[in-house]
């Protein structure tokens, strides 16, 4: 039997058991376990042992950097970010991956990633999409509140760093001005159970062409909402939840999904957090 999991810490609920299970039914494989396995930041390293038992397994906080030393070798993602939420144990030898990366991307296929791009916030993912949306050629504005200012002028320094040219500024989230093709809410702005936050004021909205929210639950966030309302396109965060496993599975033992079968899951996937919210 092939054992696969899910390390971090503290771990509540996940998604993770439900997508990796259609995942692997897709695929045919039947002997396999994934398992939620909690490990304190302390532990990482007593608890390496363990893991190298696995076939792979995926991070999540708080180890997606304390993982690194332990890996064999580092995809370009992995390299580019200094993150790692995928490992593959390929007869001994770990590779890191950065899936999370691949999950947006993906996700974001019919959304111009490459126009008048409005990302607000900067921390964690991103900081990650930030990168992804400046390497796609985009007129990037990062839109913080003002205890995020040093965190944006990190990330902007990081960008031009990594992409000579890039055209990037920062302002406050009060501050947004103007007109963009997409707007990518990066925030926990409207989460669950405040879900009747949002991000940025309904003129934004009306300014903006298109929406991304990496938020997942609930899987129409009030953004969303608003900007369907108004007719234009909105995609949540749960294609990029299942995405980024869909990645892993292609890592880990060279599995091939359909865009068809991807997009049952994410149905899944939404129905599964509405029936918890109700």
């Amino acid at each position: 039997m092939d054992k696969y999991g899910l390390i971090g810490h503290p771990l509540g609920h996940s998604m993770s058991p439900l997508i990796h299970e259609k995942l692997f039914a897709l695929s045919g494989i039947s002997d396999y376990s994934y398992e939620l396995i909690d490990i304190a930041p302390a532990d990482l390293e007593t608890r390496m042992e363990e893991l190298r038992q696995l076939r792979g397994f995926n991070i999540t906080i708080p180890h997606k950097t304390a993982v690194i030393p332990f890996a064999d070798e580092l995809s370009e993602s992995a390299l580019r970010y200094n993150s790692v939420n995928c490992i593959s144990n390929n007869g001994g030898k770990f590779v890191g991956y950065n899936t999370d990366c691949d999950g947006f991307l993906r996700s974001a296929e019919c959304l111009p990633l490459g126009g008048k791009v409005l990302l607000v916030g900067c921390g964690g993912v991103g900081r990650m999409i930030a990168i992804e949306a400046a390497l796609h050629g985009a007129e990037l504005t990062i839109a913080v509140i003002p205890q995020d200012i040093r965190n944006a002028q990190l990330v902007m320094a990081e960008i031009l760093a990594k992409c000579s040219g890039a055209n990037v500024r920062i302002c406050l989230v009060d501050d947004i001005e103007g007109g963009f093709d997409l707007l990518i809410n990066a925030t926990p702005v409207g989460m669950f159970p405040k879900t009747e936050n949002c991000a940025v004021s309904d003129n934004v909205i009306a300014d903006c062409g298109s929406f991304f929210d990496v938020i997942y639950n609930p899987t129409e966030t009030l953004l969303m909402r608003k900007a369907r309302a108004l007719g234009k396109v909105a995609v949540g965060g749960a294609s990029m939840l299942v995405y980024q496993a869909v990645k892993a599975h292609e890592y880990w033992y060279g599995g091939e999904f359909s865009a068809e079968d991807i997009s049952k899951i994410i149905v899944d996937v939404e129905e599964h957090v509405n029936a918890m919210n109700n």
